[in-house]
Order: structure tokens, then sequence, then C-alpha cells
């Protein structure tokens, strides 16, 4: 059972501050997990990760490692932390979203989905068993059991549907979790996924299915895939209010940093996304002032940092300007610079949510926040 406690609830929202330990350490909520989804996350390195950024735990992706490097060099090398050189907590998805996003020829079964590989067309059958097998050989810290990411929009019939199969899935990852033992001589705890696209009776059922079958956490899976935003939200505050209070809450893909902070106000626990580096590469980084286009012509003379309330190693040593150098002359260190940045950026956020939760100014600082942001990004996209 993995141990997880709510040390304070804010008084104006659902948000609350918690903390839940595993083997490799303890993870404070609410918590942001970068995305090294092949056992890396991209462009940099585990030791600044650790050190400078200080990411309590990471997430890396069970259908990627399955099929590269494979879950035999994956058990030779002791496991994705001593393989990847990674100390902390470690959670892997399931691969469900990949295989419906990522794969053409897929092929839905009761025991589970086939699918080729996005690599080379080769056939794959993961089922509930194979996926907590597969977890079991990265031995993560946290795993997630197989589901359907219902697509949007999509038909009630649909959705129930793949409901029904999902909760059907959750029973037989946990009967496959409780039959197996970990490989690398530590604790691993498995989550639940509530899926039920944007119909509310079907997200309670959802919920109320995974919570009979008994999780050592509970998700919300299936949205951010291309609903209104006001839709989303609606969900995720509707759904948290049938999951249980004494386990951590993850929702699973978003987002942007005004969603983190209104996923928090809603109750939520845990969040990751590829935004913040997959933005980062792309020059879009995120600033206490709002989101900055490197890129642009107007930072060519800028010698200020690229935000003076952030003290990351990028921004405590180098221009806006040399930053645009870097893009522009299609330098690696461009997005080096810029992932630190943009990670320190995120974890700063939810650091300061958590802050903000004590003390009682959590609703007060969001809006705020939420508002310049959103101003800043309007006027980033007319740019």
């Amino acid at each position: 059972m993995l141990k997880f406690s709510v040390q304070h609830k804010d008084s104006n929202s659902k948000a609350r501050v918690g903390s839940f330990i595993t083997a490799h350490g303890i993870v404070d909520t609410p918590i942001f997990m970068p995305v090294g989804t092949q056992g890396t996350v991209k462009a940099i390195t585990q030791r600044v990760l650790e050190n400078e950024i200080n990411a309590e735990i990471v997430l890396s992706n069970t259908y990627h490692l399955y099929l590269r490097p494979g879950t035999r060099i994956l058990e030779e090398a002791g496991g994705l932390h001593k393989f990847m050189s990674w100390n902390r907590p470690i959670l892997t998805d399931s691969g469900g979203f990949q295989i419906f996003s990522l794969s053409d020829l897929r092929k839905l079964k009761p025991d589970g989905v086939e699918f080729s590989s996005h690599l080379d067309g080769s056939k794959h059958l993961f089922t509930p068993e194979k996926v907590i097998q597969i977890q079991r050989s990265i031995g993560s810290d946290i795993m997630m059991p197989l589901d359907e990411c219902t697509p949007f929009p999509c038909d009630y019939e649909y959705a129930k549907k793949s409901k029904e199969l999902t909760s059907n899935w959750a029973m037989k990852n946990k009967e496959a979790f409780y039959s197996s033992l970990p490989l690398f001589g530590f604790d691993q705890y498995l989550f639940g996924i509530i899926q039920g696209s944007v119909f509310k009776d079907l997200r309670e059922s959802s919920a109320k299915d995974l919570i009979n079958i008994g999780f050592d956490g509970y998700a919300i899976g299936g949205l951010a895939v291309g609903e209104p935003i006001k839709t989303m939200y609606e969900m995720i505050n509707f759904t948290t209010d049938f999951m249980p209070e004494d386990k951590p809450r993850y929702l699973m893909g978003v987002g942007r940093p005004e969603n983190i902070l209104e996923a928090i106000s809603q109750g939520i626990d845990m969040f990751d996304c590829v935004m913040p580096t997959r933005n980062a590469r792309n020059a879009y980084l995120f600033t206490s002032r709002g989101i900055v286009s490197m890129r642009n012509a107007a930072y060519k003379d800028d010698y200020t940092p690229l935000d003076p309330d952030c003290s990351c190693y990028t921004c405590s040593n180098f221009t806006r300007s040399y930053l645009r150098h870097l893009f522009n002359a299609k330098e690696i260190l461009a997005l080096e610079l810029a992932t630190i940045h943009n990670l320190t950026f995120y974890l700063n956020l939810v650091r300061e949510a958590r802050k903000r939760i004590i003390d009682g100014t959590f609703i007060e600082w969001k809006n705020k926040f939420s508002k310049v942001i959103s101003i800043n990004v309007q006027s980033t996209l007319e740019e």
C-alpha cells in the first residue's frame, strides 16, 4: 500500500498539499513529472534534473521501452533506474495512449489490443497481464494499467463500451499485479485510470468501478485530447468528487501552467506533460511575465535575463540575445538551456502552489498568475 498523506487543505478550493513515499524517495504534492518517454528527458542530463532542477519524479513509457531497448536489456541492466542512472522515483504510463495515437493498425480485443509498431511495423499484443509484466521488467515505482483513451469527439455508446473495457482490463491488471513479484527488490505500486470521455455518468461509474477494485492511486485519463478547456475543467472538478481523499490523484497529460493551477484548485495532486520540454526545443519559453518566442527579432539586442524572477542556470548566466543567437544558429546548447529553464519554471510553479495552499493565498495567486499568462499567450500568438 502506497503511503500517502494529506498535510494541508485550502479553505477556498479543493487544493491540497500532501506527500507519498516510494523506495526511491519522497514525493511532495502537488507535483509535476518531467516526461522521459524513452528513459531520458530530452535535451537534459539526469545530473541536472536531480541536482539543479530537483525533479522529484519522472515519467517514462511502457510502450516505447518495450519496443526499444526491450525487456531483456532492462532486466539485465537491473531495471530502468540503473539503466538510466536515475536515483529517484519513476512512474510509467501503460502505453495505451501511444498504441492508439502512434499505431495505424490496431485491433481491440476483450483480452487486450493488437497493434503494429510505429518503428518497424511488427505485430504485438498488449494484454493487461503483459503490461504489468513489462513494468515489472522496467522496475518503475508506480505502474499504470492498460486502458483505452477515447478520442474526442466520440459518441456516448462508444465511450460507454470503452469505459467498460477499461474497467474489465483494470481488474485483470490488478490480478496480474498481485500474482507477480517485483524483480528488483523494492515495492512497486499500481494506479487506476478513470475514463468516460466527457460524460459525467460514465466518469462517475468508472471511478466507482476502480475504487471497488482498489488501487494505490487514481488517475483521470482521456482529457486534453481536443475537448474545450471549459469542458475539461468541468470533467476534472466533477470527477475528483468521486476520488478517494486518502489516495494520490493524477491528471494525465495536462498541460499548460494555467491548466495545472486550475486542476490543483480542483483537487489534483500529480501532473505530466511534454509541453515544457517540447516547447523548449521549439524556442517557446515560459516566464513569470508570459511566454517568450525566443526566435523573435525583438530579442536580438536584449541583454537582460530570460526571466528576472528565475534563478535557474539559464537565467543566471545568459541573456535573451544569446539564447536567440543559439536558436537561430541551430546550436544544440539552445535546447539544453531552454529545457533547463522550462522545467525549472514548471517545478517552481507547483512548489509555489504548495506554499500558497499552506499560507492561504492560493486562489488569489492562481487567478492573478493565470491572467498574466493568458494575456501574454495571446500577444505571443499575434507576434
